[in-house]
């Protein structure tokens, strides 16, 4: 949270430059996301994923309110993520590291590709994968196996990072196929996605 306030607060950021990995958002629409997110947490309706509905009204609860309102909105639900956390309740990390990096690539500003809350939510993603043939995918400093146990495994060598970004669908089934693999991936690739793919290639 703290890096994407920096983020956004920089003078020469425009918080209404159109976000790619989100047709049809800007940086503002991303940061009102998260704060009604935030605040939906907060007050006890959580939805993991939210549907489309609940998105769209999460962005135009903040409709007319300027950057400040939105961050001081969203700081003062996040507030509340602890004490979930302690009930047994995760914050949902996932979506802000996910969405910080959509606004850095929005904004032309790469970074924090090895932070702890990325290497933990690609952690999570990459053991949620479930594929109807063998695969093993390698990462900087480890591996996981997917799909059923017997046969040999088709490989896929990636970064944390980039398991993160076409895990939530900020790739192309094209940039899919494209990508390191040991054999043909023809069989998994429709099975990668939480959401997606892409419906055009994103390059950061």
């Amino acid at each position: 949270m703290d890096r994407i306030i920096e983020l956004v607060s920089a003078p020469d950021v425009s918080v209404d430059t159109a976000v790619a990995a989100c047709p049809g958002w800007s940086v503002r629409d991303v940061l009102a996301h998260l704060a009604g997110v935030a605040q939906d947490w907060a007050a006890g309706r959580r939805s993991a994923p939210p549907t489309d509905a609940q998105t769209a009204a999460q962005v135009a609860r903040f409709d007319g309110r300027g950057l400040n309102d939105i961050l001081n909105a969203w700081g003062e639900a996040a507030a509340h993520l602890p004490r979930l956390a302690r009930e047994g309740i995760a914050p949902p990390l996932g979506d802000i590291v996910v969405h910080e990096h959509d606004i850095r690539d929005a904004l032309g500003r790469p970074g924090a590709r090895d932070s702890a809350a990325l290497q933990r939510v690609s952690d999570q993603l990459l053991r949620m994968l479930v594929t109807p043939v063998p695969v093993r995918v390698i990462v900087e400093d480890g591996e996981y196996r997917c799909g059923p146990d017997v046969g040999p495994a088709v490989d896929l060598k990636t970064t944390r990072f980039e398991a993160v970004r076409w895990r939530t669908g900020r790739r192309s089934r094209s940039q899919m196929a494209a990508m390191a693999w040991s054999g043909d991936p023809a069989p998994v690739l429709d099975h990668l996605y939480m959401f997606g793919p892409a419906t055009a290639d994103l390059v950061e």
